[in-house]
This record gives C-alpha cells, sequence and structure tokens, in this order.
C-alpha cells in the first residue's frame, strides 16, 4: 500500500486498487484477449473472468514510493509483440497514475498465451 498525504489528510491506497487498475487499463488494449494466471494443478494459463483479473498482475512497492507492475496477458494471433506491449504500457501507466496519483518504476508484460482462430 502507498499512503498519499496532504494538508486536509491523508489516502491509503490498497494493492486491489492497483491490480484492477492496471488489469482493465491492460484488458481494453487491441489484441488482448485478457488476463491469464498459471494453474497450480496442469501448469496451464487460463484466461481469467473480469472478476478475477487482478491474478494476472503483481504490484511490487519502492521505499521511494513508485510501484512496478507485471501484467501476465493473452493477445490474439498475428499482432506485433513490441507494437501490442508498447501501447500496454503506455496505457497502465497513464492510467495508474491518472487515477492513484502514483509514479510507475516499471510496467513489464509477460505474454503467455496467444489465441489461434477467433
Amino acid at each position: 500500500m502507498i499512503r498519499h498525504d496532504n494538508e486536509t489528510g491523508a489516502v491509503t491506497v490498497s494493492t486491489n486498487v492497483y491490480t484492477d487498475i492496471a488489469g482493465t487499463a491492460a484488458i481494453n488494449c487491441m489484441s488482448v484477449k485478457g488476463m491469464v494466471a498459471r494453474s497450480v494443478s496442469d501448469g496451464v494459463y487460463h484466461l481469467l473472468r473480469r472478476e478475477s483479473m487482478g491474478k494476472g498482475v503483481r504490484v511490487e512497492f519502492h521505499e521511494d514510493n513508485t510501484i512496478s507492475i507485471d501484467l501476465h496477458i493473452m493477445i490474439g494471433d498475428g499482432v506485433n509483440f513490441n507494437a501490442v506491449s508498447e501501447s500496454i504500457i503506455e496505457e497502465v501507466r497513464y492510467m495508474v497514475h491518472k487515477c492513484t496519483g502514483t509514479e510507475v518504476r516499471a510496467v513489464n508484460v509477460f505474454i503467455d498465451s496467444i489465441t489461434i482462430g477467433k
């Protein structure tokens, strides 16, 4: 959690807020099919429902009140990985800073799965 103090009080932003904002920003990017998580039982990556997408996001807090975000995603086939990743990084960094005021040190995109076909 990160605490933001001002002259009228303080606001503490929890990890869930960051994961929800980052996950929503990522899945709204073109060619992103959704967030994924690896199943412990079979080792296969599974597409997460909207209400569980926080499982595909990991937030790390740093001493200088910045955060790093890891995103595990599924994308469609036939897309440029670099272009999609750059779009996600920019959108997530912008939305997290806009909504919380927190500086994002790094956004790491892990393309764990690709859909074939539709």
